[in-house]
């Protein structure tokens, strides 16, 4: 046994080796590409410290950034069918679900709500999750928003949804699009107790989500340069068979045309949210409590 080579050369190599850095700890701006280090990306709130482009966010991140000392309830979605049409393409439908989980977590769907104060006063926010299979639109993100006017009911609280999908589920096929009437006649309760629903459109909204509850809102409110939208850009160029003017679909260009009420950086969502509750259920602003 030679102990220099098999003993005193591998240490050497260890004490001595390259450590690659993870590749998670950078990340380019897909607006500006400059390099952003994570943690100063997680304290921005996922918007860039160059050019104030705003990526995508997870539910909880915004909803600990939204909530009184990031404190709130979480509430599981109802127990609803797995594969009701047993729907197959390249994939079984139930391992299509099964990968979105291993990825997000156990139980996990395209929607998550969750209660708690804003500004001291009780509120209910659902909010989609476009990491979940495109925060597309199923049984369960319907099941989900009727949970979540039921609760605003309950409670006699605002109810605060943050949409983020590219449309309903396809695997689900018209059960899917059956959830569009469903949480449009969820809303319209939330209407009829007076209590404020208020929509913050964030990049992307389309298709289904787009057509039911994310434009039914008392305000409409939209992150900069959210894409919002029900039919893709080439579809409706293919079809009227003309080019489309500069930042069409885009939160300014929506703006611009009657389209949402109000865009907010997401910096001050908090504040502006607190300050149309207020507003709209007619009470006097509080002191309000800071953020996490």
């Amino acid at each position: 046994m030679n102990w220099l080579t098999n003993f005193v050369r591998p240490k050497l190599r260890a004490l001595v080796a390259r450590k690659e850095a993870p590749e998670n700890l950078w990340l380019k701006c897909p607006n500006c590409e400059q390099m952003l280090f994570h943690r100063d990306l997680e304290a921005s709130q996922q918007v860039c410290t160059h050019c104030e482009h705003h990526l995508r966010i997870r539910p909880a991140a915004r909803l600990e950034a939204l909530f009184d000392d990031g404190k709130y309830d979480s509430h599981p979605l109802p127990k609803t069918p797995i594969d009701p049409l047993r729907f197959r393409d390249r994939k079984r439908y139930t391992d299509r679900l099964k990968e979105a989980q291993a990825e997000i977590g156990p139980h996990a769907e395209a929607l998550v709500v969750a209660s708690g104060n804003i500004g001291g006063h009780a509120t209910v926010a659902a909010v989609c999750d476009f990491a979940f299979m495109g925060g597309s639109m199923g049984i369960a993100v319907g099941e989900g928003i009727l949970m979540a006017a039921s609760l605003a009911i309950e409670k006699a609280a605002p109810l605060v949804v943050f949409s983020a999908s590219g449309g309903a589920r396809m695997q689900e096929a018209i059960l899917s699009l059956m959830q569009m009437p469903r949480t449009t006649i969820a809303v319209q309760r939330v209407k009829e107790a007076g209590l404020p629903y208020i929509v913050v459109l964030t990049d992307p909204t389309t298709g289904g989500v787009t057509a039911s509850f994310a434009m039914l809102g008392d305000i409409h409110i939209a992150e900069p340069g959210a894409l919002i939208g029900f039919s893709g850009q080439r579809v409706i160029q293919d079809t009227i068979r003309e080019t489309l003017p500069p930042g069409f679909q885009r939160a300014e260009y929506q703006f611009d045309h009657g389209m949402v009420d109000m865009i907010v950086h997401r910096h001050k969502m908090r504040e502006t949210l607190i300050r149309i509750t207020d507003l709209l259920l007619k009470r006097p602003p509080a002191e309000t409590p800071a953020a996490a």
